[in-house]
């Protein structure tokens, strides 16, 4: 069931083809592009930018103020954005994509790379806060 102003399933599928193409790819705080890097939120910035055409706001404290497009996990659909935190205050302070079967794509932290997780590892399943489904 396609959400009412979301983007297309089929829009979305390149998304989360993109994102694929990324694994391993830098992490690199403040970074957007494959020329910089990418930091967590900037890794969601770029491919809604490229593959939809669609600006995300930039920093995950942006992104999850988008209330309106708050969705439950169990709605989540491939290329919805996962929020989770780290400090376990409650507070978002990591952003990923999901690409279905409960895993996601993200930009981790420094030293690191782009990846695939899971939601279910104990580690992310106790980060999870929300998520967001963004529309063009």
């Amino acid at each position: 069931m396609e959400r009412n102003g979301a983007v297309s399933p089929t829009t979305r599928r390149l998304i989360v083809a993109r994102a694929h193409q990324l694994i391993g790819q830098r992490y690199r705080w403040g970074g957007d592009s494959l020329e910089t890097g990418f930091d967590c939120s900037g890794l969601l910035v770029y491919l809604y930018r490229h593959v939809a055409d669609l600006r995300l706001p930039r920093t995950t404290r942006s992104m999850i103020a988008q209330r309106d497009a708050a969705i439950a996990r169990h709605e989540l659909q491939p290329g919805d954005a996962v929020f989770f935190s780290h400090n376990g205050s409650g507070r978002a302070s990591h952003v990923g994509l999901y690409i279905g079967d409960n895993r996601f794509i993200h930009a981790p932290s420094s030293g690191r790379t782009i990846r695939i997780d899971s939601l279910d590892s104990p580690y992310w399943k106790r980060a999870y806060v929300t998520a967001r489904s963004f529309s063009g």
